[in-house]
């Protein structure tokens, strides 16, 4: 307290001297107040001094308490060290007791199999020399089960001996059956009631076999089968052409023959589309040979007619054995062929007997039920593409029905124009000539017939046929055409180019235009159909920009011939314009005769062509109209003499 505040405090507490009589008792009470205070301050220094000596007690307490809790902890720790040695040792002990007890059990396992496929290789040994197949089979089975155990032990001596003996086994059982089916389809099996079970028998040992030694039986079976074929059709009276439809009837009786028989093999070793296929190649090989060697340029009926047979046999087996669906829509596509070239006798009569067969089989649901039945079997084949396997050979040899597609479309070309009317039946809604639709029914016809034998490089080499035949066409119209314009320039100028067309050639001509407009569209239809159908490897080179550039040269042609045929109408009231004494005309009349004239002309063949023509060349024509008029009609008032004001007026 500073020496002003002790002032302010002396005066507060004795504000008047009365007031001084009590400083005596004021101060007793002050000191009163400090002897407590000092009295309390040394209280509280003793009690920190002994609180101070309690702490280091208790810390010194705690201290040996954390000592004896971590001997403690050490002392367990120990303990449990030990615990775990005692536990490995124990389970060290249990370990080798557990690994004795399974190798004895495995040796115990082993050894009771190893007497078991003693006993199993002997048994099937005695089941062997007794030909018992299908005990042998399941004992097959269950030897091969218990070799399978002992792989890892096959470098054993025992072991080994097990195994070779066993082999000996296998091939005295393969010994057994392929002697056995040897006998199969030497009429054996009807002498012998119990050989067909047999070998049934031993066809369950075969599948216990390995793969190879089924594939190999399966094989020689086929083989066997197709000796006799073989040297049936290399025979020369058979090894002919129009002798390949024996061979599939050869096949299909085959099998339709042995059909009872041939179930004595399991389904799923499809041996009756095995057989087929071995067929198919043995057949392929045969016509190959046959196609390659012929001297003298086959007949197309003939080469069709094999051709044919060939793409039914592969659809019909396609259908059987890989789920395609048999097809007879083209026979008489076929048989239309072999129509226009009958040079003998033997191709009459092959035709007629196939038609008598094809009419046979729409009108029978029974004989294709039966047709269906001849390459029945059991179970069904892995999906084998049967389809040109045979027919693929006679791809190189087409040329000659190529020619005769070419020559017959030619042909009817030349009869379907000189036969053309150049005219529209009443009531018709195309306005297109009869020729050019008769002329695509044929190509689609020709189209579909090819189209069933090969979609290969025949059917690219007709498709160019196509182009051809339409580009022959197109010069026909072209030809049919009014002469005597010098063409476009003639038309555009007005200079020159007369020709002179009746009505009947207006008409005409307009018929060529929508002819040629709509060979030029179904044209592109036609490319179109073919890349769908032809391989893909030949789809590219299919187009027909080029005939549809002949088409539309015609039909600008056309065009023109009309703008210039129209024209040269227009010449007599030119003319007679330039001989109007136009100098000499005193008054302005209506119209003149020549426009009359030229009017006439207009509203006679305009409308006429308005209702042939389509919309957008009836335009085009107009549009050439008015272009080449109006230069003409300006170059002739420069002919016109002495022209005054007044006939100027007039004109």
């Amino acid at each position: 307290m500073d020496k002003s505040s002790a002032l302010e405090y002396i005066n507060q507490m004795f504000p008047t001297e009365a007031s001084l009589s009590g400083v005596e008792p004021l101060m007793q009470k002050i000191h009163g107040e400090i002897r407590r205070v000092d009295a309390s301050i040394l209280s509280a220094v003793r009690q920190q001094s002994n609180s101070g000596t309690k702490a280091k007690e208790d810390l010194a307490d705690a201290t040996r308490a954390v000592e004896e809790l971590s001997y403690k902890i050490q002392e367990i720790k120990s303990k449990a060290e030990q615990s775990e040695a005692m536990v490995q040792e124990i389970c060290r002990d249990i370990k080798k007791l557990d690994f004795a007890k399974k190798n004895i059990t495995t040796t115990i396992t082993a050894l009771h199999r190893l007497t078991m496929l003693v006993s199993a290789v002997e048994q099937l040994q005695v089941m062997a020399s007794k030909r018992q197949y299908k005990e042998a089979a399941a004992q097959l089975e269950a030897v091969n089960q218990l070799c399978n155990h002992f792989e890892a032990f096959r470098d054993f001596p025992k072991i080994a001996e097990l195994r070779e003996k066993l082999n000996n086994i296998k091939q005295i059982l393969k010994s057994h059956v392929f002697s056995d089916f040897s006998s199969l389809g030497t009429g054996k099996e009807t002498e012998e009631t119990n050989l067909l079970q047999q070998l049934s028998d031993s066809c369950l040992v075969v599948d216990a076999l390995e793969p190879s030694v089924r594939e190999e039986l399966v094989n020689n079976f086929c083989s066997r089968e197709l000796t006799s074929y073989e040297q049936i059709f290399e025979g020369a009276e058979l090894a002919k052409l129009d002798k390949t439809e024996r061979r599939y009837a050869w096949i299909k009786r085959r099998i339709r023959t042995n059909e009872e028989i041939w179930k004595i093999f399991p389904a799923s070793w499809h041996v009756p589309y095995r057989l087929c296929i071995q067929f198919c190649k043995q057949t392929r090989k045969q016509v190959e040979s046959i196609l390659v060697n012929m001297k003298e340029k086959p007949v197309v009926a003939i080469l069709l007619l094999a051709l044919q047979r060939t793409v039914e046999f592969e659809k019909e087996l396609e259908s059987k054995f890989g789920g395609g669906v048999p097809s007879t829509d083209i026979g008489d596509d076929i048989e239309e062929i072999g129509t226009w070239e009958n040079n003998s006798q033997n191709v009459s009569k092959i035709r007629k007997k196939y038609e008598k067969k094809f009419a046979a089989s729409q009108e029978s649901d029974e004989n294709v039920k039966t047709g269906e039945k001849d390459l029945s079997v059991t179970g069904t084949g892995a999906g084998f593409n049967f389809r040109g396997m045979i027919s693929s050979c006679f791809e190189p040899h087409l040329t000659p029905y190529i020619e005769l597609e070419e020559k017959t479309l030619m042909d009817d070309l030349e009869k379907f124009v000189q036969e053309e009317t150049w005219d529209i039946e009443d009531g018709s809604q195309n306005n297109v000539l009869s020729s050019s639709t008769q002329l695509f029914s044929n190509i689609k016809k020709s189209l579909k017939r090819c189209s069933a034998l090969s979609k290969n490089q025949t059917l690219f080499n007709l498709f160019k046929v196509f182009q051809r035949v339409l580009k022959a066409y197109a010069t026909k119209l072209f030809c049919k055409l009014p002469k005597g314009g010098t063409g476009i320039v003639a038309a555009a100028t007005g200079m020159d180019g007369q020709i002179k067309v009746s009505d009947r050639d207006e008409r005409v001509i307009c018929y060529i235009v929508n002819s040629a407009e709509y060979c030029h569209k179904t044209s592109g239809e036609l490319a179109e159909k073919v890349s769908e159908i032809i391989d893909p490897h030949y789809a590219d080179g299919v187009d027909m920009s080029e005939v549809q550039d002949e088409f539309s040269a015609v039909i600008t042609k056309s065009l023109v011939t009309l703008v210039l045929g129209i024209e040269t109408k227009f010449d007599t009231e030119m003319a007679a314009m330039t001989r109007v004494p136009w100098g000499t005309l005193d008054s302005v009349g209506d119209q003149s005769g020549y426009v009359n004239g030229i009017n006439t002309i207009l509203s006679s063949s305009i409308p006429v062509l308005g209702n042939l023509l389509t919309p957008v060349y009836f335009q085009f024509f107009l549009d050439k109209l008015a272009s080449s008029l109006g230069p003409r009609f300006y170059a002739n008032i420069f002919r016109c003499k002495q022209l005054s004001e007044t006939g100027a007026q007039q004109v």
